[in-house]
């Protein structure tokens, strides 16, 4: 990967300019994985270290957003795209897939205790700063969204 013109800063600061990085990935358990490890190493890149507060809650969000997109936005043949953007302020992750559907609950509950799934978006919804879905512009499916402040967003670790 080319890293020239990327500047760092110190760990959890934010750019002084915003950045850019997107990308599609097939539809599969291993596309959402190599998705999240990307999202990591960019925020790595960009002066999120791997092990810092920032770093590990935005990869699991991009984890959860991108899972999602394989288990309930998949169609077969069509990939889904993630956008990670890194402003001074602000880092959002955008992860968009064909499945017009199937859209996101914007009103998200804790799953009972037995339940093998249902606690990703719960995660999403308290770790992010906000987060929500949007039909997409230009194509069938719809973008799934979280925002991160890092000054003052809640930790994945406590």
């Amino acid at each position: 990967m080319d890293t020239s013109g990327i500047t760092t800063t110190q760990a959890d600061q934010p750019l002084a300019a915003p950045h850019e990085f997107a990308m599609q990935f097939t539809s599969t358990p291993r596309g959402a994985r190599l998705a999240r490890r990307l999202v990591s190493h960019r925020l790595d890149q960009w002066g999120y270290p791997y092990d810092s507060p920032v770093n590990e809650t935005l990869t699991l969000i991009a984890a959860e957003l991108t899972a999602n997109a394989v288990r309930h936005g998949h169609v077969p043949g069509r990939d889904f795209h993630l956008r990670l953007t890194a402003a001074p302020d602000l880092l959002r992750i955008e992860v968009a897939d064909t499945r017009t559907e199937r859209m996101p609950p914007l009103s998200v509950h804790e799953a009972s205790d037995d339940a093998e799934s249902g606690r990703g978006l719960l995660l999403v919804t308290r770790l992010a700063t906000r987060w929500g879905a949007d039909p997409r512009p230009v194509a069938p499916g719809k973008t799934v969204w979280a925002e991160l402040t890092p000054g003052t967003f809640r930790a994945a670790h406590p």
